[in-house]
Parts: structure tokens; sequence; C-alpha cells
């Protein structure tokens, strides 16, 4: 996805990096940590799906939902009756979150149960997410929605009419807390281990997409565009 909003720079063409703050600085594996505004950008353009957490009634609550990126802002959309989207609404400044993307790459056996691992990479952002009550914002924040999932689809669909945008409710949350994390290479076995007759090693995990079905009453006409072939 392409950034309408340019970012902090700290010189000609240079990103500067997120600031970090109590929340962003993990505490364990600090080592993996990142603050590099165009890493946050690639592992959050490589999904479409995230998980939003939030506190109802005094309980934590994590729900699973689609997002978009439209440069430093995450928009989530959902039903006007949606507990976190309603709470959004009616919460002076807003209601606080925490949005997280992961993307797993491969499983870590190591010759000890203790060091088995992931690699990985990760985004989570914290902050106050806010009802977006712009028309234009809620435009290009729900296409955002649509081509997150599927480039160029927003294009090739009718747009929402006035009875489903009135159905439907968008919140928006300010990338300024922000850290990634990331894991690669092998196995972190203890030397005295390393003479166990037991496998290990790496098993990549791999993304990918199988022939799109149509629909049952689709027109025979109308073949596959070419933004799911490219995928």
């Amino acid at each position: 996805m392409q950034d309408t909003a340019p970012p902090t720079t700290t010189g000609p063409g240079v990103a500067a990096p997120y600031t970090t703050t109590d929340r962003t600085v993990p505490t364990r594996a600090k080592e993996r940590a990142s603050y590099d505004r165009e890493l946050v950008h690639s592992i959050l353009d490589a999904a479409y799906l995230c998980h939003l957490g939030f506190v109802r009634d005094g309980a934590p609550v994590v729900l699973p939902t689609l997002f978009g990126r439209v440069g430093e802002r995450l928009y989530v959309h959902g039903s006007t009756g949606s507990r976190p989207l309603r709470t959004a609404r009616a919460t002076d400044p807003g209601l606080p979150v925490c949005l997280t993307v992961t993307h797993v790459d491969a499983l870590v056996l190591a010759r000890s149960a203790f060091h088995h691992s992931l690699n990985y990479r990760s985004v989570v952002v914290h902050g106050t997410a806010v009802t977006v009550t712009d028309p234009e914002e809620r435009s290009i924040a729900l296409d955002a929605i649509v081509d997150q999932a599927v480039p160029g689809r927003s294009r090739d669909a009718r747009p929402a009419d006035a009875k489903e945008l009135a159905a439907t409710a968008v919140i928006r949350l300010d990338l300024d807390e922000v850290s990634a994390k990331v894991r690669t290479g092998g196995p972190n076995d203890e030397p005295e281990d390393l003479a166990l007759p037991h496998w290990t090693g790496i098993v990549p995990l791999t993304r990918g997409y199988a022939q799109p079905v149509p629909a049952d009453d689709l027109d025979p006409a109308i073949g596959v565009p070419d933004y799911l072939r490219a995928l």
C-alpha cells in the first residue's frame, strides 16, 4: 500500500524511527526489538488480519479483525453495534487499545524442549482508537481495508451505499507508540546438548494462494482479474 502521509524524517529520504516508550521496550529479548519505520510498515503491509485488544467491563478482550494502513494510520471497521466501535465513539478521547500483527516464518526445533521457538515478524501498536466521522476519510479507510487484503480490489467492487455506510463504523489508530520484533536463524542449543541424537533445525512456513473459485452465480464471461492473478 502506498503511503498517503509523509513520515517524519531525519534527512533526505530517511524515515525517523519510532520513539521508544515503556510500553514498546520488551522485557525479554530486547535485541530483537526494532523501531525502524520502514520495517514496521513492511510487516503491517504484508498482513491483513490483526488482533485488537481492549478492556471491556474490567476484563481484557482480544478480537481478530481486518485492518488497513494509510501512511501513519491504521483503520479497523465493523458494525456500528460492535462493542469496541461503540466504546470508541462514546469515550473521550477514545478507546485505549493494543493492536498486534504477527507473521510466523518458521518452526525452530532445538535439541531441548526449552529452546524450541519460532522465527517471526511482529508489530505491536499501543494507542487510543477514535471514531472516524469525516466522509472522505471513511471512504479512504474502507478502500484501504479492502485493498490491504487484496490489492486493487476496491476498484473492482461496488462502493458501500448510504444504508451500508450507516451500519458501518470505522476507527483510527495512529502509529505513534509502535515496536517491531523479529526472530531469525536456527536453534540456540546449549553446548552440552550438541551431541544429543535429536534432529534439529528449522521448518520454514509459507503463505500461499490457491486457484480462485468463482461463485456459482458468476457470469462465465467474467474472468479472473489481473490483481488476483498477481497474488
